[in-house]
């Protein structure tokens, strides 16, 4: 199966040929995807080489002028590298821009720490104003990216895993959908930890929402799946753990719940390894969540499945 990123190219390509508006905007990285897009369009597909910070200004003075940039590079050299272009470029002036990132958390062990970025979807969470996305599969992928980049002049990060769930769902870039219903409690799985939640709560009593837009948070959504389920509340992020919980607070700011956020812990892992390897280093594995959640919700749980 493709992944997430092998979307992005062929997706912005004809995005490209649609409409006028749209430029592409590349720091080397990911060039090669592009090569024809370039040919068709020279003035609308640019590489500034490797300069993250250039990448930022280049694609807001594009969008002063009327254009709808998608710049791509790997999460660290987008967001965290390039963070005061990103505030001051985009955010100050008021400029729009599709971020679409990839290597996620550390979908690149091998690249070490340069080239992970599990804080990436916090450190935005700082400025005002950016709609998040994060999809669990490449068919969702491609829809949020023709969805981001049709919204208008908004500030939009689409962020890109080659880690993926087995199947992909409706998403609408908006609204975290209802995946399982259960009255002791209520997960939100976030983009690719979808499976590794199903197999963990097979035999939980919870309702599973899966979340692939989580600015703006869906704070409807959740009030509804409390109102059944109760509130004691989890959130399993592949960014940082308690990225989402401030939001989830907020949404549940008038009823007594409680909220415990999962996600990829602050450690640096030295020995980068393997994907797999991190995963169950940080607890978001099957088996951890399966003894995270029913310890938080007060369950017994048997050995997890494969997921519903």
């Amino acid at each position: 199966m493709d992944t997430m990123r092998d979307r992005l190219a062929p997706v912005v390509s004809r995005l490209l040929d649609e409409d006028p508006r749209v430029a592409v905007v590349l720091a080397e990285i990911g060039k090669d995807g592009f090569t024809d897009a370039r040919r068709g369009h020279p003035d609308r597909v640019i590489n500034v080489g490797i300069r993250e910070q250039l990448l930022i200004g280049a694609a807001a003075g594009l969008a002063l002028t009327g254009m709808r940039p998608v710049v791509h590079t790997f999460a660290s050299f987008l967001v965290e590298r390039p963070f005061e272009q990103v505030k001051l470029d985009l955010g100050h002036q008021g400029a729009g821009a599709v971020l679409v990132s990839a290597a996620a958390s550390f979908d690149w062990p091998a690249g070490g720490f340069t080239h992970m970025a599990p804080g990436d979807v916090a450190l935005l969470d700082t400025l005002d104003g950016w709609t998040v996305h994060v999809p669990g599969h490449p068919d969702e992928a491609e829809k949020l990216l023709r969805h981001a980049v049709s919204a208008g002049d908004d500030k939009v990060y689409v962020r890109l895993s080659a880690q993926s769930n087995a199947e992909g769902r409706p998403v609408d870039g908006e609204r975290f959908r209802t995946v399982r219903e259960g009255g002791g409690g209520v997960v939100v799985a976030v983009g690719p930890m979808l499976d590794e939640v199903l197999a963990a709560t097979r035999d939980l009593d919870v309702t599973v929402l899966y979340a692939t837009t989580v600015r703006p948070f869906d704070a409807a959504a959740l009030r509804r799946a409390t109102a059944s389920a109760g509130t004691d509340v989890v959130l399993v992020e592949p960014c940082l753990a308690g990225t989402s919980t401030a939001a989830a607070n907020d949404a549940l700011r008038d009823l007594p719940h409680r909220v415990l956020g999962l996600g990829v812990g602050r450690r640096e892992l030295r020995r980068y390894g393997r994907v797999e390897e991190h995963v169950a280093a940080h607890g978001l594995d099957a088996r951890s969540l399966r003894e995270s959640i029913s310890a938080f919700v007060g369950q017994r749980a048997g050995r997890p499945g494969v997921g519903a």
